[in-house]
């Protein structure tokens, strides 16, 4: 017997799996947040030299706030006040022109800067001054949380598969809580980054677990619906961060909002089984037993539970080898596995790349940032609902290549409109997104289904090594490398053709 027929006796998409899955979407929630945060709290706002310095007690102290800047501060080639620089001493001569340049000496900022606290009361930038000569510490932050999640989908897919998926689940809840309320608190740059190093580790744990714990509970026939719902959890989440940012314009008060939801997820954890396939597989019977019965019941099918009994469980034929660890060698092991390997590592470097690029690049359109958001998270949630229909009728490979494929396109597009198209440029933007979000659900489906049982939890937690190109895709705008367009669509048909 296997453990798919045990599943499939008791109802493989009932009650006790919706249950599983409502408990997960939710524990889910904060993992959008966090990943987009920087988006808002890294916020660059408006800003100029402090130039209280030039205070001379004289004619300065009367001139009003915007002849002070006027005298203070340089004017560039745009017509829009320097952010770097300042005057030695005050211009009271362009006060009679405005638009008349000077050569007059300029130094850098002296005591500070003054930031537009008009969207955003405050920033992690604005705390800490991360602009001009310091604006590499501030794209560093998203960079750092991201090398964060990279080592802990490492070390998180390695200590579920020893020590079980739901005592991990409560570590990575607890301590992306506390890491994420710490950081909230930071009182140097230094010290938030750390923070945020630790908080990115612990929360791709969440990530990586709940969506093994689900698959492992679900039938076959149900784990297409499932992979779509669990991916929409992602869509939701963004669109309500939108909501949250919007509301809450304090850095350290929307990072403890987003982390917020985890203190619900930690109490509702107490009703989250064990996986009863990793139980069996690593000889737990018993245990294995009492939530399969626990399954049965709330299932409604108490009759077939019956017939299983402990012992039974130890005869079930499981496609794992029982205490045998599997590593990333085993993904390169036969020519077979080291093809899949590279095709599926190649399609996620562009899938990931794509997706993310878009995803922080959130300025510049015809909405603000907060509508922007919005619009990119709600664009997900239909998209993803077509993959229901769409993935068996055109197949994972098609639908993968045809969004991606999309994508390009709408790079492309937008890479030749005119800036002054602000509206068309959205559009297509968030049409793209769309896209985007779908080529990503559809990857994630593909990959946790064509690699066998024994290395699928490695290779999705090697996936997030993928997410090197985000380091650098939050520093360099999609939109405007056009040079990103075409190893993308190459990946794409090479993945498809081979």
């Amino acid at each position: 017997m296997k453990f798919e027929s045990v599943l499939a006796g008791i109802n493989g998409f009932g009650r006790f799996q919706k249950m599983i899955l409502a408990m997960c979407f939710i524990g889910r929630f904060s993992i959008p947040c966090h990943f987009m945060l920087n988006n808002f709290i890294a916020d660059v706002p408006a800003h100029h030299c402090d130039f209280s310095s030039l205070d001379d007690g004289g004619v300065f102290r009367n001139l009003s706030s915007a002849e002070k800047l006027v005298v203070s501060i340089p004017v560039q080639e745009d017509g829009t006040p320097s952010s770097c620089r300042m005057f030695a001493e005050p211009q009271y001569h362009l006060l009679q022109n405005y638009f008349n340049f000077t050569d007059a000496r300029t130094v850098p900022c002296q005591t500070g800067w003054v930031y537009d606290n008009t969207t955003l009361r405050s920033t992690v930038t604005s705390q800490w001054d991360l602009v001009c000569e310091r604006r590499g510490e501030n794209k560093a932050t998203a960079t750092i949380f991201f090398i964060g999640t990279m080592f802990g989908a490492i070390t998180f897919g390695s200590l579920s598969d020893r020590f079980g998926r739901r005592s991990m689940m409560l570590l990575c809840y607890v301590s992306t809580m506390l890491f994420g309320f710490a950081s909230a608190l930071s009182t140097s740059y230094v010290m938030f980054v750390v923070l945020r190093f630790f908080t990115g580790f612990c929360i791709i744990g969440i990530h990586i677990i709940t969506g093994v714990l689900i698959v492992e509970w679900v039938d076959t026939q149900h784990r297409k619906l499932v992979g779509v719902i669990d991916s929409l959890a992602w869509s939701v989440g963004s669109a309500v961060f939108a909501g949250i940012a919007y509301l809450v314009t304090d850095w350290w008060w929307l990072t403890v909002s987003v982390t917020s939801p985890l203190i619900v997820v930690i109490i509702t954890w107490r009703w989250l089984p064990e996986s009863a396939r990793w139980l069996i597989a690593n000889g737990k019977h018993e245990q294995a037993h009492t939530y399969l019965k626990r399954c049965a019941k709330m299932n409604k099918a108490e009759n077939f539970i019956d017939i299983i009994k402990t012992e039974t469980l130890s005869a079930i034929v499981m496609a794992e080898k029982r205490h045998q660890t599997y590593s990333l060698l085993d993904m390169i092991r036969t020519p077979k596995m080291r093809r899949l390997a590279i095709y599926t590592g190649l399609m996620w470097l562009c899938v990931v790349t794509s997706y993310f690029a878009i995803s922080f690049h959130i300025t510049g359109f015809w909405l603000d940032i907060y509508f922007t958001q919005f619009a990119y998270s709600l664009i997900e949630i239909p998209s993803k609902t077509a993959l229901y229909f769409l993935l068996d009728k055109i197949g994972r490979r098609s639908t993968v290549v045809g969004t991606q494929l999309m994508v390009v396109i709408c790079l492309g597009v937008n890479i030749l409109l005119p800036k002054d198209k602000s509206l068309v440029i959205t559009v297509i933007a968030v049409i793209g997104k769309g896209f985007s979000s779908a080529s990503f659900a559809t990857m994630m489906l593909y990959t946790s289904e064509v690699y066998p049982t024994v290395v699928r939890l490695v290779r999705v937690t090697t996936t997030a090594w993928v997410d090197w190109p985000l380091l650098w895709s939050r520093s360099f705008s999609c939109w405007k490398r056009c040079g990103r367009t075409y190893p993308r669509l190459c990946c794409a048909v090479r993945l498809y053709w081979g």
